[in-house]
């Protein structure tokens, strides 16, 4: 297994049935809950072991989350009220290396995934099927729908708590 996708790499479905949407808008309505899990009981000198070699260390993993999902939270809401909006994309690796991302506690970023993830999960079970085809562009990825949004976040929130329950597994904590 390739550390770097301990749940695989992200893939679109060719064709989103309803049934998936609902499956992907659960999964996500999870992500707050299984993060936690994930990180809970560390120790500060735990919180600060990078996943792999050369990776994040948990503690910047657990506030990457949020960051990333309040950026996708936003081009949601943009892709919604906008015609094909263009978002803006942000560069991961300097945000995870900024203070906040190495020293904050991670429960600042737990109750912030916890209530984006509210309002979020609100949003995505309110809207209509014609919504998920909604077009935004990405600069790095072209054009894409809403159900791209909604089935790369669920991945990203698996991808990251397992990068730290596989960590967990590894190290026998």
């Amino acid at each position: 297994m390739d550390p770097r996708y301990p749940v695989g790499t992200f893939e679109m479905p060719a064709q989103v049935t309803a049934s998936q949407r609902q499956q992907a808008i659960d999964e996500l309505a999870a992500t707050p809950a299984k993060l936690r899990a994930a990180a809970k009981g560390l120790s500060e000198s735990q919180l600060d072991t990078p996943y792999r070699e050369g990776g994040w260390t948990v503690r910047q993993v657990v506030h990457h989350v949020p960051d990333s999902h309040l950026n996708a939270y936003v081009r949601l809401k943009l892709a919604l009220t906008e015609e094909k909006p263009t978002i803006k994309p942000y560069d991961q690796e300097a945000w995870a290396n900024l203070a906040d991302s190495k020293s904050t506690p991670i429960e600042v970023s737990l109750t912030l995934l916890s209530t984006v993830h509210d309002r979020w999960d609100r949003l995505w079970r309110s809207m209509k099927p014609e919504q998920f085809a909604r077009a935004l562009v990405h600069p790095e990825h072209g054009e894409r729908s809403v159900d791209w949004l909604l089935f790369l976040y669920e991945w990203h929130g698996r991808h990251h708590t397992a990068h730290i329950t596989e960590l967990r597994k590894q190290k026998g904590w």
